[in-house]
């Protein structure tokens, strides 16, 4: 954000399996936004908080792997929804670690409220934070918490 860190913060935003089907995908679960659509609201949220916002989807896990590498350098930080893989992919945990760049994990569905084997996240001990429930709303609120977070630690 411009103003606090003479520059503008850059975001990245990545996204894991199947989050490319949102808006058809079992919307009883996950709702009829799309991924578009919330991207569309992000970039609007990010211009208005004097942010650079990028997106990235990936159904692989290595994909989502050289993905988080990229980012090393070239964000600030970043939120990620890695979809199934936040509860099992130490790969994806690891590689947010090595970058050592602040994310929040993010979840469209209460993750503790789901199957047993979606209540945990190997990510979310190296996250700033996890919004998750709210909906396509959990992106914003994870953007604006961590741009806020990242102005408190400038």
């Amino acid at each position: 954000m411009a103003g606090w860190s003479g520059r503008v913060v850059k975001i990245a935003v990545i996204n894991g399996p199947n989050l490319n089907l949102l808006g058809t995908r079992e919307p009883e679960i996950y709702g009829t936004t799309t991924l578009a659509q919330i991207e569309e609201r992000l970039r609007v949220v990010a211009s208005e908080l004097n942010a650079e916002i990028g997106f990235a989807q990936y159904n692989g896990e290595g994909e989502i792997v050289g993905a988080i590498h990229d980012m090393r350098g070239t964000a600030d930080g970043a939120l990620v929804n890695a979809g199934a893989y936040a509860h099992s992919s130490l790969a994806i945990r690891d590689a947010l670690a090595a970058i050592a760049i602040p994310f929040v994990e993010v979840h469209l569905t209460n993750i503790f409220a789901r199957e047993p084997e979606r209540r945990r996240s190997v990510l979310a001990g190296a996250a700033v934070a996890l919004v998750c429930g709210f909906g396509a709303v959990s992106y914003e609120l994870a953007l604006r918490g961590l741009l806020s977070k990242l102005k408190q630690d400038a």
